[in-house]
């Protein structure tokens, strides 16, 4: 997918006590994710996500918010500024 073509979106994940390294070790391995971390602060998981049109974002944040431990995401998409 062209970095032109392709649209980046940041998914802030909110995890329950422990379930970090579950959490990310399972975002890390869907389709569309690029990198992922654990971070400190409000949120506990930052994931950036490439997606070749934006009709998928729905399935790929659905997924995610389905995880076990999930409980709670921020969705922010890109400016093609």
């Amino acid at each position: 997918m062209s970095s032109q073509n392709k649209i980046t979106v940041f998914l802030l994940v909110n995890v329950g006590v422990g379930r970090e390294d579950d959490v990310l070790k399972a975002i890390r391995s869907m389709e569309f994710v690029e990198e992922a971390y654990i971070v400190y602060g409000e949120y506990d998981i930052v994931a950036k996500i490439s997606l070749p049109a934006l009709e998928l974002l729905d399935k790929v944040v659905t997924n995610i918010r389905k995880l076990g431990g999930v409980t709670r995401t921020s969705t922010l998409i890109t400016s093609s500024r």
